[in-house]
């Protein structure tokens, strides 16, 4: 296929791969769009708790394949052609991973502010380490600092250095 194709046909293309792989797999899910824009698109796989559960595989590992094996469908389907971002989610699980996320970080940056000492959390994929980064950044007295090599890179929280404080005379 050459041209241009619009972020609508692709983000058909996707939820009829989609379609078929749990259908393939003998999975009771469907693929709904949830957003699109001019360079990205959403969908979610909709369907019985427990046929999520198994397309959302342990931590999400299968979330994440999920939509990294319809971005290379995109790929190979288009080659050469300007491709959306793909965003693929499973029963709402980007969105509650997130939330139970920010919770936890909130109560470690609390501890990391009380007790002066830094705190390192298990290593995590790029999405929830953002996550991770965004929800640090606005707690005053905590910074972040991420260490390691994928598949292990992890975020650690510090204690901010005295120099990150807000200058009382800068605020004259």
């Amino acid at each position: 296929m050459t041209g241009e194709t619009t972020t609508a046909e692709q983000q058909a293309m996707v939820e009829e791969f989609l379609d078929g792989l749990v259908t393939a797999f003998g999975i009771s899910a469907k693929a709904v769009p949830v957003a699109a824009d001019d360079d990205s698109f959403e969908i979610n796989l909709e369907g019985e708790n427990e046929a999520l559960g198994l397309l959302i595989g342990p931590r999400g590992r299968h979330v994440v394949a999920l939509q990294e094996v319809a971005k290379t469908m995109l790929q190979r389907r288009l080659p050469g052609v300007r491709r959306a971002r793909v965003r693929v989610d499973v029963g709402g699980y980007r969105q509650r991973r997130r939330e139970a996320l920010e919770a936890y970080v909130r109560e470690l940056a609390g501890a990391v502010v009380e007790r002066g000492t830094e705190r390192g959390l298990e290593p995590m994929n790029a999405a929830d380490r953002k996550v991770v980064h965004d929800t640090v950044n606005e707690i005053a007295g905590v910074d972040t600092i991420s260490v390691g090599d994928e598949p292990r890179r992890r975020v650690v929280l510090v204690p901010s250095s005295p120099s990150d404080a807000p200058n009382p005379s800068d605020e004259a």
